[in-house]
């Protein structure tokens, strides 16, 4: 059996997770909260990372019942995400490694989201759908690769959330999103927005740029409410999201699809691919917010995985990059 700690900070949460053959032992985590209004920005969050990280790690081998002379390797987030704190939890995992003279692993952090979801939901060959602050990708397996078959031109749709989120002036806490979320479902009043899905891929900055000029106005004369306006660009946003997520299914002919990643949570987003599905006949899996939102086990799940391939890395070649697509990475654990 092999024993892995995953470390996880490409964005504003820090988690610590220990898996043991795709057990989950731990998961501890912590998020990075900015002012209402505010985004997170990346020294901040950086600094936010290194002040809880020790604890963290601390905490998940405390949580697990392991001793460190069990850990097998020491996986760290590679990329995609923001430099600072990919960089500074990377410098952890290189320092862990080294003390306890163990294997370096370097996960993508896509790729990691996509197999604790396959893990955790029992899901084959699923068309995956994964959507975050980060990322907006459909894609499908196929010859030891996931191939992306649209994605994102411009934001992903967890950014166009969260900025609209800003102009409201509602709480990062729990996160703007899941926020959002609940405005929406009191919404009663549809705004027609843009909808922009150009072939496979969709585009976000448009719509957004039209809501945040508009807001003030229709919330001052009354004509909307923000449960209104919330209701309206998640509708609009997640029918984008499904059109492509449908036409993927059918081109693969799959009869799964897997919803990954941050805005994975949402239960709108769930039921409206849901719906999709079953005229279909096909299912939807999903994870809740303990795998959806970034988290350590998906990174040592995934280390588990390339470690029984020996795909480690050595120190000085443990480098993080900010960009770091889905389709570079060799699957070698797949047939």
């Amino acid at each position: 059996m092999v024993i892995s700690i995953g470390l996880e900070g490409s964005a504003n949460k820090i988690g610590v997770g220990v898996v043991r053959d795709g057990e989950v032992l731990s998961n501890p985590r912590h998020t990075y909260c900015a002012p209402p209004g505010h985004g997170f920005l990346p020294r901040h969050t950086a600094k936010h990372h290194r002040d809880k990280v020790l604890g963290l790690v601390k905490q998940a081998i405390k949580e697990a019942g392991i001793d460190i002379s069990e850990i097998d390797c020491v996986s760290y987030t590679k990329g995609p995400g923001m430099g600072a704190p990919l960089v500074s939890t990377a410098v952890v995992a290189r320092t862990l490694a080294q003390l306890w003279n163990v294997p370096l692993i370097p996960v993508n952090h896509c790729i990691a989201h996509i197999e604790m979801g396959r893990e955790v939901t029992g899901a084959d060959n699923p068309t995956v759908l994964y959507v975050s602050g980060g990322n907006t990708q459909v894609i499908s397996y196929m010859n030891q690769r996931y191939m992306i078959f649209g994605e994102t031109l411009d934001i992903a749709v967890g950014n166009c959330l969260d900025r609209f989120a800003r102009v409201l002036q509602l709480s990062n806490d729990p996160c703007p999103g899941y926020n959002i979320e609940q405005l929406a479902r009191k919404g009663k009043k549809f705004l027609e927005l843009p909808y922009c899905v150009k072939g496979m891929d969709v585009s976000f900055s448009g719509l957004l740029s039209f809501i945040e000029g508009n807001a003030p106005r229709l919330l001052k004369s009354g004509e909307y409410t923000p449960e209104d306006l919330c209701f309206s660009l998640q509708e609009t946003v997640f029918a984008m999201l499904v059109e492509i997520t449908e036409r993927a299914m059918a081109h693969s002919r799959s009869p799964q699809v897997l919803v990954v990643g941050g805005v994975g949570c949402n239960l709108r987003l769930q039921e409206m691919l849901s719906q999709m599905a079953s005229q279909r006949g096909a299912t939807v899996c999903a994870t809740d917010d303990r795998y959806c939102i970034d988290n350590g086990a998906m990174i040592a799940h995934t280390g588990n995985l390339m470690f029984q391939h020996r795909m480690t890395t050595n120190i000085e070649d443990s480098w993080v990059t900010q960009r770091f697509r889905t389709d570079e990475v060799h699957i070698a654990w797949r047939s």
